[in-house]
């Protein structure tokens, strides 16, 4: 009986690691989208007249 708890507790040990990692990677990558963007926008700023 024990051993399916510890079976059980290693599997959703496993799966919120893996979690984490998905989540930074999605993180610098939304970050990195972001930066660029809006450096891209800034860049073209100077043309904006009103």
């Amino acid at each position: 009986m024990n051993e399916k708890a510890y079976k059980v507790m290693s599997f959703a040990g496993a799966a919120n690691i893996a979690a984490g990692i998905v989540v930074l990677v999605v993180g610098i990558t939304v970050g990195v989208i972001a930066i660029i963007s809006g450096a891209k926008l800034q860049k073209e700023k100077k043309g904006l007249t009103f």
